[in-house]
Formats: structure tokens, sequence, C-alpha cells
């Protein structure tokens, strides 16, 4: 007997794989059942052993969890991922000692954290991946998300960078189970 999969169940198993590109670590294709994309990554490229402020985009499948976006700036994204709109008082703890260490949190925070209403507009849209949530390794690397990339395509933090068309693109695309696969 043959199954129909709806629209939906095709989204929840949606996995994106980035490929650096050959002699540029720090740029990559994103390859998906309908399109393929460029992406920035971070400067050391795809590394398996990320640590935290390495620069390197850490290898592996993970998860996406969540998707913010700027409503002040951009309409809300068409996924079937959960999605969020910003606070200007978001923030994403990258201090390895604190206790909620690659979190969301509310800043002002007495920790370091990184804000994600930001002047520029590279996080408009992001996507939180489980890369370090579960188990939680402190130093094993923080705010790993998929977000909008800069003119000209340059290096992430650690991040994966994709214009605004494409990242909608893919977006529509995804839904809860949805994954990213980074090659090394």
């Amino acid at each position: 007997m043959k199954t129909r999969h709806s629209r939906s169940n095709v989204r929840e198993r949606t996995t994106l794989t980035v490929r650096p590109q050959p002699g540029r670590r720090k740029r990559g294709l994103v390859f998906s059942a309908a399109r393929i994309a460029r992406c920035a990554l971070g400067p050391a490229g795809p590394r398996a052993r990320k640590r935290e402020g390495d620069g390197a985009t850490p290898a592996g499948r993970w998860k996406m969890l969540q998707v913010y976006y700027r409503a002040d700036r951009v309409a809300r994204p068409v996924t079937s991922l959960p999605v969020r709109a910003l606070r200007a008082s978001d923030g994403w703890c990258d201090a390895p000692l604190d206790r909620n260490y690659n979190r969301l949190v509310t800043l002002p925070y007495a920790a370091s954290a990184e804000s994600l209403w930001r002047a520029d507009s590279i996080y408009d849209i992001v996507v939180a991946l489980d890369h370090n949530i579960r188990p939680r390794v402190r130093g094993g690397g923080s705010a790993i998300f998929i977000h909008l990339a800069r003119e000209g395509y340059p290096p992430t933090a650690g991040c994966v960078a994709l214009n605004f068309h494409d990242l909608g693109m893919l977006l529509a695309h995804c839904g809860p189970g949805s994954r990213i696969r980074i090659n090394p």
C-alpha cells in the first residue's frame, strides 16, 4: 500500500547540507532538495572540534530549533519551524562559566552575552541550532546560528550565513525535525 506524505511531513524531514568550497573554507554551499545556495562560514571553516572563539563552524548534524526575527524590519518568515519575534532585550550567553551558557537570556545580563537585537541586519532572521545544547560543554561553542549574510559573504564568527532570499526559500521547506548537516 502506498502512503501519501503531506507537505508538512516532508518539511519535518528536511536536511540542509553545507559543504565548504574547495580552497575557500570560509565560504560554502548549502544544498537542499530544491536548491543550492551560497553561504559564509567561520574563518577557520568547518571543524569537528569546535571551541568558544576559535572561528570555526561546527561540523556535524544539528537540529533547527527556533527561528527569531526582527518584526520591525522583516515579515514573519514562512516556515513550519517554531517562530518568535525578537525583543530588544534578547541576548545569547557566551560566558562558558555561566549557568546560562549557550542559552537565550534577557539583557542586560550579568555575564557576557551577545545582543540578538543588532544595528546591522545579520540577525533580522536567525535560526538557533542545537549545537552544544544537550549536553552543554563549557567552552564548546555558543550562539551557533543560521543567519543573514553581510554583503560579499565575509566570514562569520562560526555560523552559517545566507542572503535574505535564499534563507527565506530554505526556511519555507523546514519544520520540526529539520536539520542542517555541516561537512568538514
